[in-house]
């Protein structure tokens, strides 16, 4: 049994270790153990996505808690931004997220929130990792009068609502504003045409039907082909691409045109800049960002910090430094003013904030940034031998990056949350970057796999 904890949660095939009932019941004990320690009664909040492996999960966790002198919250299907403003907003002492964001239903995951609603530090991850691998906390079962309840809650989902509706300007309106949104047959699917529909969007929403798995399957965040395609019928102005759990966005224009997270976060880093609400001029992006994204915001007189991969050290980086507003080219995007999490649907609110500002269409506000051609591909590998220690694979790299020189750049790095390495390469046209990505791939699947 080896480490648990990945750049986001516990993540695995369902039924698998660690992903097993038995382990779920772990975590929810050493969880409610953890914040027990702080005096009082505490209560965790639990939400989910979609998938049917969720409600074994949900239980496993519940019974761990409630086996610990704690209680549970169950607020059901809730994008995992929702669980985070809720577990502050009711003032709860922790949350607990079941999903594996954008993997296929097959696979599931828990993350955990601190009472803040900020995802729990590494030093809490590592507590309870300790606790769960040791499997020696049945000495610490509450007492038959002290062990916690169980509660459904009800109107957690009209909170969230509320609180997305009030992140849009209250000076605008989306009255005469069409807008089509993929739900992912996710986490998103009751709530996310509730706000734009009341802020007074017409709306339109597409894989809105979880059966459990489906969640992620040709559509959402991964796969915004489909949403692009009935923008364009429908003669929209706006499409919006969720994935499972809720909390990556991409965006669609009304000719069509996919902006992800880098343009997103240009656009609305230009327009915060002009309200005054970039604080210290500054956005934090990572190394998966284009070259493009750097240059336009050179342009715009916009300073940037780079952050590892992952969204929770985007996070750490922006409170760090200060700054409102960083993100990710997938489509996490966090503003600080607003959450303390990546939001799709606050997110896909500001976009359309930034259209009303600047009284343009999507495409227009788009070309603030060329998108250097990137061919990205994911090797499926057994294990994870340190990449430095390939001399094979530090050759080719090197071999690339010297015909790219300054127009160019190579990423190889694993996945945080999958056994896969990822080749990213970024060039001057796209034949050239489709040549050199597949000349590391070569290499990678002759050395790894």
């Amino acid at each position: 049994m080896g480490k648990l904890f990945g750049t986001d949660g516990i993540r695995g095939v369902a039924n698998e270790y660690p992903m097993t009932s038995e382990m779920a019941l772990r975590i929810g004990m050493a969880t409610a153990h953890l914040f027990k320690r702080r005096g009082h009664h505490p209560r965790i909040i639990i939400g989910k996505d979609t998938r049917v492996s969720g409600y074994m999960l949900e239980h496993a966790l519940v019974a761990g808690i409630c086996s610990m002198g704690v209680d549970a919250y169950m607020v059901g299907p809730m994008p995992t931004p929702g669980v985070a403003f809720l577990t502050s907003n009711m003032r709860a002492d922790a949350g607990i997220v079941i999903s594996a964001s954008h993997n296929p239903f097959q696979d599931n995951g828990i993350k955990l929130f601190s009472g803040d609603g900020y995802k729990l530090p590494d030093e809490k991850e590592l507590e309870i990792e300790e606790m769960v691998l040791a499997n020696n906390m049945n000495a610490l079962y509450s007492s038959p009068q002290n062990l916690g309840k169980a509660y459904n809650l009800e109107g957690a989902r009209g909170r969230y609502i509320v609180f997305l509706k009030n992140s849009f300007p209250k000076e605008y309106t989306l009255e005469g504003t069409s807008v089509v949104l993929d739900a992912s047959n996710g986490a998103t699917h009751r709530i996310a045409p509730k706000p734009f529909f009341e802020i007074g969007a017409e709306v339109h929403t597409l894989f809105a039907e979880p059966d459990g798995e489906n969640i992620n399957e040709g559509c959402g965040s991964q796969h915004p082909e489909i949403l692009a395609e009935e923008v364009v019928t429908r003669g929209a102005d706006v499409g919006f691409a969720f994935d499972g759990d809720g909390d990556r966005v991409i965006a669609v224009d009304e000719k069509g045109g996919i902006l992800t997270g880098d343009r997103i976060i240009a656009i609305c880093a230009e327009m915060m800049k002009k309200e005054g609400t970039l604080t210290n001029n500054l956005v934090i992006d990572t190394v998966m960002s284009n070259i493009g994204f750097g240059l336009a915001l050179k342009k715009l007189g916009i300073e940037k910090a780079t952050a590892p991969v992952g969204d929770r050290y985007v996070l750490e980086m922006m409170k760090e430094k200060g700054a409102s507003i960083g993100g990710e080219d997938s489509g996490h995007v966090i503003f600080l003013n607003h959450h303390t999490t990546g939001d799709g649907m606050l997110s896909a609110l500001q976009i359309l904030a930034a259209m009303k500002r600047a009284k343009k269409p999507l495409s227009e506000l788009g070309k603030i940034m060329t998108v250097f051609p990137q061919r990205l591909i994911n090797v499926d590998v057994p294990s994870k031998p340190e990449l430095s220690q390939i001399p094979e694979l530090v050759d080719v790299i090197e071999e690339v990056e010297k015909k790219l020189g300054d127009k160019g750049r190579v990423l190889v790095r694993y996945s945080g949350t999958q056994n896969m390495c990822r080749v990213m390469v970024e060039g001057p046209t796209d034949e050239e970057t489709e040549r050199y990505c597949n000349q590391i791939v070569d290499v990678v699947k002759k050395k790894l796999v």
